[in-house]
C-alpha cells in the first residue's frame, strides 16, 4: 500500500490537463471554483475506477473503435477549453486592462464541477492507467481482487483530492499577484497552449 501510494502521488503531481484546468478555475473563480473542479476530477476518476474494477475498461481498451471515439471526444473537449482560454487572454490584452489585480469573474459551481468531471471522464488514458497500473498491486489469487482494486482506486482518489486541495490553496494565497492582468494573461496563454498540447497527445495516443 505504501509503494502504491508513493507511486500514485508522483503520478498525480506530474503536470497534466487536470492541473491546467484547476489552475484556470482557481484564478477565475477563486478557491471554491478550484475545489469544485478538483471534486469533478475525482468523480471523473471514479467512473474509470469503477469501470476498471468491473472489467469494463478492459473491454473499452480492447475495442479500437470505442477507444478512438472516446479519445477524439476528449481531445475535442480539451481543444475547446484551450481555445476559450486563449481567447480570454487575447480579449483581456485588447481591452488594455490596468496593472491592478483584476477581480475574480463569476464561474458557477456547476460549470467548475462539470469541467473537472469531463476532463477525466472523457480521457481514455485514465482508463488505460487503471487497467495497467492497478493490477501491479493486486493479488490475482485473492478471493475478491475487484474489492482490492476499488480500495486502491479510493486511495488514489483521496491522494488526488488532498494534493489538489493544497494546490488550490497555494494558488488562492498567491491570487492577488497571479491575477495581475499581465501575469493572468501569461498564465492563460500558457494554460491554453498546454490544454491544446494535451489534446494532441490524447488524440495520438495508442491503445497499447
Amino acid at each position: 500500500m505504501l509503494t502504491f501510494s508513493l507511486a500514485a502521488l508522483v503520478l498525480i503531481m506530474i503536470p497534466g490537463p487536470d492541473q491546467a484546468l484547476i489552475t484556470k478555475s482557481a484564478l477565475t473563480g477563486g478557491r471554491r471554483a478550484g475545489l469544485l473542479t478538483t471534486l469533478g476530477g475525482v468523480l471523473g476518476l471514479a467512473v474509470h475506477a469503477t469501470a476498471a474494477a468491473a472489467g469494463l475498461s478492459a473491454l473499452l481498451l480492447a475495442s479500437a473503435t470505442a477507444f478512438t471515439a472516446m479519445k477524439i471526444v476528449g481531445a475535442v473537449y480539451l481543444v475547446w477549453m484551450g481555445v476559450q482560454t486563449l481567447r480570454a487572454a487575447a480579449r483581456a490584452r485588447r481591452e488594455g486592462a490596468a496593472e491592478e489585480p483584476v477581480e475574480r469573474s463569476s464561474l458557477s459551481g456547476r460549470t467548475a464541477l462539470r469541467q473537472g468531471f469531463l476532463s477525466n471522464a472523457l480521457n481514455p488514458k485514465i482508463a488505460l492507467f487503471f487497467v495497467t497500473f492497478l493490477p501491479q498491486f493486486l493479488d490475482p489469487h485473492a478471493a475478491a481482487p475487484w474489492a482490492r482494486a476499488l480500495l486502491l482506486s479510493l486511495v488514489f482518489a483521496v491522494l488526488y483530492l488532498a494534493w489538489f486541495t493544497l494546490y488550490v490553496g497555494a494558488v488562492d494565497r498567491l491570487g492577488r499577484w497571479l491575477r495581475r492582468p499581465k501575469v493572468k494573461r501569461g498564465i492563460e496563454r500558457v494554460t491554453g497552449v498546454l490544454l491544446i498540447g494535451f489534446a494532441v497527445r490524447l488524440a495520438t495516443a495508442h491503445q497499447g
